[in-house]
Parts: structure tokens; C-alpha cells; sequence
């Protein structure tokens, strides 16, 4: 039984990264298509000036077809993030890209591709770089929202199903391109895994990386802080030990500080780059504020990201191109608070006002092994399996985290409350202050959309065919577009 329960995980496993794998060679076919197909709306992609720090001139390379061919996909973000690879920061608006993705460029450039530069050029192999990173990168992501799911929804064919949606969500043109999505999903995935698993320390380093990838990444501190709450809870009213909520507080606090650091060090460097040395008079606007924080400054000055700045007639396009992802949000966020308002408006409290030990999956799951094992009979385990499998269907599966264990009065957190409460401050972020149509992408890492997606696709055919054709909409739609230098999300 044993070895046929290993088989069945390989399997699983081995399904989603063929999946994965599939749903990259695809995009990139589409990719090379409509580039070989169409004229580029904006042909500046191959324009590179010489670096600020440097005066020599470029090299004489082997096959310039292909090395144009690759500067020429090239587009959007992508030239900062090479530009800076290639460079390091030169301007002041280069400071809006965070730094992991072109420090792994960089590494890869110089160590594992080196002989390629004198065939492509070194631009050409950072980009090149660029898409070996962040397409590995996605794989290992569906690799794990897929365990995250196991672990959530208790479910494996619901969890493969929401990791083939992921593997071809609408925004997968930006996991395929040098964009910073797939780092941080991997990052954000991975450290939601391991904290989920009980590796704490684990996750908190992780979820500091996530940071280095994309600002939002420091957003991934509020985990740690739900899971802080409840411990510190638990330790004041059940355990009576105010000694314990203090150094449970304390070690929450520090793990948060972990998380943003890589952030606040950041901000530090670009302050010491622009700032540091000049007069008052010559300095920049941000520089002489109580808290300079230029990458603030830099979403405002350079493209306009502001509190409610979008709300535009003439970018109600925009509103419409993001409308389908923030409707599933939403759909997303009502449902669990129509389903279990008790959990969502106590925070989760009242939820577990009778634990008395911190909430672990795998405690939960030994916890159901022994109690399904003291007594008995296997005809009626049978009927217990069949019934929690039905309310696991008819409940969007939110329950699934919160079982009660046989005649135990016990509960546990609802482990799916933070993930909403995340999802909540992405869609207002990105709906009040970002531009809307970066939403596609920006909400494309959350978990819980993958999970209500499968549930509202098994509970109705049509919504199911309406999703699927959604996201093959959005794949065709971005690869044809932002391929081609037009304007996408």
C-alpha cells in the first residue's frame, strides 16, 4: 500500500512538471511565431548604448543573426532588467527593478554560459540568461502550488487541477519573458510551503528573497504576522503565559524585520548611489525628505502610480483588459466570507478559541491517522470519507484545513484566512493604485484564484470552459502582443 501511495505522488509530481514544461515550450513556439510573422510595433528593441562605466567598443561575434534575433525579444521591462545585468544602475528609474533577477543573470553569464559570449555577445546571453532562469523558474513554481495545494485543499486531483491552471494562467507571456513573476512565484510558493510545513526560519528566508524580486514580496511578511497572532493568542488566553505571547511577539517581529530588510537595503543603496555627495540644491526632490524612499518617488515620477491617478476615462480600456482577474478575486474573496464570515471578521479567532497547540499539518494529519485507527470499523471510516469528501466539493474546499478530528472538541486555524486577507490588499493595491492592467500579472502568484477557479470549473461545466478560454484568450492575446513591442497588461 505504502509503495502504491509513492507511486501515485511520483505521478502526480511528474504530471505537473510535464505540464509546466509543456505550457513554457508552447509559449516560447508562440513567441518565436509571431515574431517571425509580424512587424514589431516598436523596432528600438536592438539599440544598446555603451554602458556609462565604460568605453570600450563592442566585440566582433560569431553568429550575429541569432544574438540579433535574441535582442530583438528583448522588450519592455525586459531592457532594464538586462540593461542592469549588462551595467548595474545607471539611472535613477532603473531603481524601480528590484535587484535578484539581474544579479542571477549576471552570475549565469559569467559562470555556466561564459563560452557563449564570443558566439552571441554578452547582451544577447543575458537575455538568453533571462529566459533559462525565469522559464526553470516557473516549472519549479507549479511544482510547488501544487504540494501547497495537497497541502491546503487535502485533495491531489484538486491540486493538479489547480496547477495546470497556473501552468497556463493569463499572464504566462511574463513568466516566459526576462520579467521578475517567475522568482518571485517560486519564492512566494516555496516559502508559503515551507512555513506551512513547519520550517519557519526556513520560509522567513525565502520570503526575504521574495523581496529581492519584486517589492510585493515584502507583502509576504503578513503570513508571518497571522501566524504571530495566533500563537500570541493562544499563549495569553489558553496557556495564561504572558512571558511566552512576549518572546512569540518578539520572534514574529524579528522574522518580519528579516523580510523587509532586503527592501530597506535597497532603498539604502539607491540613496547612497544618488544622493550621498552632492549639495542640497543639486539634490534630488526624494533625497530631502524625512523618509527618502525613491522607489516610491520613482512609480510616481516616472509612470504615474498613485493613489487613484488611473481612474481616467481614457483608461477605461485598461479597466476592461483587467476586469476578468480582479472579477474572479472578488468572486474569490466573497465566497469564503459568505462561507465562513465567523472565521474571516474574528481573524480566525473564535475559530480556535479551544487549541491549545500550535496549528502544523502534519500534527493534524497523525492526529487524524490515530483517532481513524482507535476503534473503529473500516466500513464506517468509509462513510466518514465519503461524507468529508462531499463537503469538501460543496465548500470551495476552505474547510479543509479545519476538520474536526473524530469526537474531539479540537479546532484549528483556518490556514486558508491569510491567504484571502493577501489576495484582499494585492486586488485593492492594484485596482486604487497601480495601473489596472498590470492586475493580470500581479495577482497571477496567488493561490487561493487557482483554488476557487477549480472549484467553480467542477461545480459548473460552464464557468469551467469560460476559465479555460479566458486564459487561452490572454496566452494567444500577450504572446502575439508584448512579443511584438505592443502594449499588454
Amino acid at each position: 500500500m505504502a509503495s502504491k501511495s509513492s507511486t501515485e505522488v511520483s505521478s502526480y509530481n511528474r504530471t505537473v512538471l510535464r505540464s509546466a514544461t509543456a505550457s513554457r515550450l508552447l509559449l516560447i513556439s508562440l513567441i518565436v511565431l509571431w515574431r517571425s510573422v509580424l512587424r514589431p510595433y516598436d523596432t528600438s528593441a536592438n539599440i544598446n548604448a555603451t554602458c556609462l562605466s565604460s568605453s570600450a567598443a563592442p566585440s566582433q561575434i560569431v553568429f550575429p543573426r541569432v544574438a540579433a534575433l535574441i535582442e530583438n525579444s528583448i522588450v519592455w521591462d525586459s531592457v532594464y532588467f538586462v540593461r542592469i545585468a549588462q551595467c548595474g544602475y545607471e539611472y535613477e528609474q532603473s531603481y524601480a527593478f528590484l535587484p535578484l533577477l539581474p544579479i542571477c543573470m549576471s552570475t549565469i553569464t559569467r559562470t555556466v554560459f561564459l563560452p557563449l559570449v564570443p558566439l552571441f555577445g554578452h547582451r544577447a546571453v543575458l537575455g538568453l540568461s533571462g529566459y533559462v532562469i525565469n522559464n526553470i523558474a516557473f516549472i519549479f513554481s507549479a511544482l510547488y502550488l501544487y504540494r501547497l495545494s495537497v497541502v491546503i485543499l487535502k485533495d491531489r486531483d484538486a491540486a493538479l487541477r489547480a496547477s495546470l491552471l497556473f501552468c497556463f494562467n493569463p499572464a504566462s507571456i511574463f513568466y516566459s519573458s526576462i520579467y521578475s513573476e517567475s522568482l518571485y512565484s517560486l519564492l512566494s510558493l516555496g516559502g508559503l510551503y515551507a512555513l506551512l510545513s513547519g520550517a519557519d526560519n526556513a520560509a522567513t528566508l525565502v520570503f526575504s528573497f521574495s523581496g529581492c524580486a519584486r517589492s510585493n514580496g515584502v507583502v509576504n511578511a503578513g503570513y508571518i504576522c497571522y501566524q504571530t497572532m495566533h500563537r500570541a493568542y493562544r499563549a495569553i488566553f489558553h496557556k495564561k503565559d504572558c512571558r511566552l505571547a512576549v518572546q512569540v511577539l518578539a520572534v514574529g517581529a524579528l522574522r518580519c524585520l528579516c523580510i523587509f530588510v532586503p527592501f530597506i537595503a535597497f532603498q539604502a543603496f539607491g540613496y547612497y548611489n544618488i544622493c550621498l555627495g552632492h549639495s542640497t540644491d543639486k539634490m534630488r526632490p526624494w533625497c530631502k525628505k524625512r523618509i527618502p524612499l525613491l522607489y516610491n518617488f520613482i512609480q510616481s515620477h516616472y509612470w504615474g502610480v498613485g493613489f487613484l491617478k488611473y481612474f481616467q476615462l481614457r483608461q477605461l480600456p485598461n479597466f476592461l483588459l483587467a476586469s476578468p482577474i480582479l472579477f474572479l478575486a472578488l468572486s474569490t474573496i466573497f465566497h469564503y466570507v459568505k462561507q465562513r464570515p465567523e472565521v474571516f471578521f474574528s481573524l480566525g479567532l473564535l475559530q480556535c478559541s479551544n487549541v491549545d497547540e500550535d496549528f502544523q499539518p502534519k500534527q493534524l494529519a497523525e492526529k487524524e491517522k490515530i483517532v481513524s485507527g482507535s476503534g473503529k470499523s473500516s466500513q464506517e471510516n468509509s462513510v466518514l470519507h465519503k461524507r468529508k469528501q462531499k463537503r469538501q466539493i460543496e465548500d470551495f474546499n476552505v474547510n479543509a484545513m479545519q476538520h474536526q478530528i473524530a469526537d474531539e472538541q479540537e479546532c484549528v486555524p483556518n490556514v486558508i484566512l491569510p491567504f484571502v486577507f493577501h489576495l484582499g490588499f494585492m486586488v485593492a493595491t492594484a485596482f486604487f493604485v497601480m495601473h489596472v492592467q498590470v492586475s493580470t500579472r500581479f495577482l497571477s502568484a496567488s493561490p487561493p484564484l487557482y483554488w476557487f477557479a477549480t472549484y467553480i470549473a467542477r461545480v459548473s461545466k460552464r464557468w469551467g470552459y469560460m476559465i479555460w478560454a479566458y486564459s487561452a484568450a490572454y496566452i494567444l492575446l500577450g504572446s502575439l502582443l508584448f512579443s511584438n513591442f505592443y502594449p499588454f497588461t
